[in-house]
């Protein structure tokens, strides 16, 4: 959290002093700055953003369409055809299709049970750690030049006022297992126990948006102009009182952003909210998605071009479609998530590679489950771990790639099956330098085990 003083009274060095508590465990900002001394030379100059499609997407109506197959298998939505010869994918996918060239579709993944919850992000296999988590143990809470948090999780309420705090009734996307609260991703915006690290105490009102933090940090400049120096603090509280002032304000404000790039990211824009069906208790959740998701992908470009390394991107609870009191059918539900992650994924890959990114950005994108090869009775498909959808782009990594290959009815690999570990394991080569995270001491044997319990997607590894 970020406590601001009294806006009738004039700051003293104590205040410096608890400027930046992010209510992590409670430790201040300073003391996570002190954490951030961990890096040991085994950090690459590289970023993760990890989309994560909460609900369980259709490996069908998104990468692997199975025309061929019975019309109860096959996408309900059709196939386009990609730039890549012999490739297609599901019918709302017309932008990633033409970008085909430059992504690489993993047809034999599979993330190991239908259940609904967060596992590609907090896994067993990762000590039921976030991901980022992981990695911030390994490179240290703060980038030491910027200060910007190097783990951080992104949820629609970060850009958009009007949207509803996380689902966390599925898992704590802020678990770091045993780690302790130091490395738990920054959360921006938003309310609740889940989303606590940006809420700013101004007198008695509380600001859950980013504008709130901006008006207070610039009211805070503005003070510290007026009395001039900082000095008497250490090099951490200095580094935490440049972190609130200059990293975060600037990083999380889209308002620093170009307003045709702000346009090109929209997603609002591709799906008119009006149109989304109120039948489907999941309403509120398709809307969030369709105003925020292009937005969250500008944020975490904005955060990773400045020091962040594993950015995590959800909308919440969207993907399940099995046409039942909460959710749309898959042919619906496709209208309404398809058209909006083409666009918003479209603009991303085509700004990193306009910005000179693309080697150093990787993109991974996938849900915690697929869906069943038959289409139920009402038009829908239900959980099944068996295949998983998996698209990664970037991060120095070959395009134009399909590895393994699936099943006739697309509910199997019948290739080499690869699942979680392995998909930990390539977020983790992009980020570190594993060969000598081997060699280094004092590393946790539950923090080594999850990095190097398995090999990385060889086509993978850039």
């Amino acid at each position: 959290m970020l406590s601001f003083f009294d806006r009738h009274r004039r700051i003293g060095r104590r205040d410096f002093l608890t400027v930046g508590s992010l209510g992590l465990g409670g430790l201040s900002l300073p003391g996570l700055l002190r954490a951030a001394d961990a890096d040991q030379g085994i950090v690459r100059d590289k970023a993760v953003i990890f989309v994560f499609l909460h609900g369980g997407p259709s490996q069908y109506e998104t990468f692997d369409p199975k025309m061929s197959a019975p019309v109860e298998v096959r996408s309900t939505t059709g196939e386009i055809a990609t730039s890549v010869p012999g490739l297609t994918f599901g019918g709302t996918f017309p932008r990633l299709a033409s970008l085909a060239d430059r992504l690489s579709i993993v047809r034999s993944f599979r993330s190991g049970d239908g259940n609904h919850d967060i596992k590609p992000i907090v896994a067993r296999s990762t000590a039921n750690a976030n991901l980022g988590s992981l990695y911030a143990r390994l490179a240290g809470v703060n980038h030491p030049r910027t200060n910007l948090p190097r783990n951080v999780a992104i949820f629609p309420r970060a850009v958009d006022d009007r949207a509803q705090g996380p689902v966390t009734s599925f898992g704590n996307f802020a678990s770091t297992g045993h780690l302790g609260g130091a490395y738990a991703p920054f959360i921006p915006g938003g309310s609740g126990e889940a989303q606590q690290n940006m809420i700013l105490q101004l007198e008695r009102d509380r600001f859950d948006d980013r504008r709130g933090l901006l008006s207070g940090l610039d009211r805070l400049q503005r003070e510290v102009d007026a009395l001039g120096s900082i000095n008497g603090l250490d090099r951490f509280q200095e580094q935490a009182f440049t972190t609130i002032l200059g990293g975060v304000a600037e990083a999380f404000d889209l308002g620093q952003e170009e307003r045709a790039t702000v346009e090109a990211y929209d997603t609002e824009s591709r799906i008119n909210v009006s149109e989304i069906s109120r039948r489907w208790n999941n309403y509120d959740n398709y809307v969030d998605n369709a105003r925020s998701l292009g937005k969250l992908l500008l944020l975490a470009r904005r955060l990773c071009e400045r020091g962040c390394g594993f950015a995590m991107v959800t909308t919440n609870f969207v993907w399940d479609m099995h046409s039942d009191v909460n959710n749309a059918g898959v042919e619906e539900g496709m209208q309404y998530m398809g058209w909006p992650l083409d666009h918003a994924l479209g603009t991303l890959i085509e700004d990193l590679e306009q910005r000179g990114l693309s080697d150093k950005i990787q993109v991974v994108v996938t849900g915690e489950m697929g869906r069943t090869p038959r289409i139920n009775g009402n038009g829908g498909r239900d959980h099944w771990g068996g295949l998983t959808p998996l698209l990664v782009y970037g991060g120095g990594t070959p395009g134009g790639q399909v590895i393994g290959h699936s099943s006739v009815d697309g509910g199997s690999p019948a290739s080499e099956p690869i699942e979680l570990p392995h998909l930990v394991a390539t977020v983790m080569h992009q980020l570190l330098d594993v060969s000598k995270l081997r060699t280094l001491t004092g590393v946790p044997d539950e923090v080594l085990r999850a990095v190097t319990a398995a090999a990385p997607i060889p086509e993978l590894v850039g």
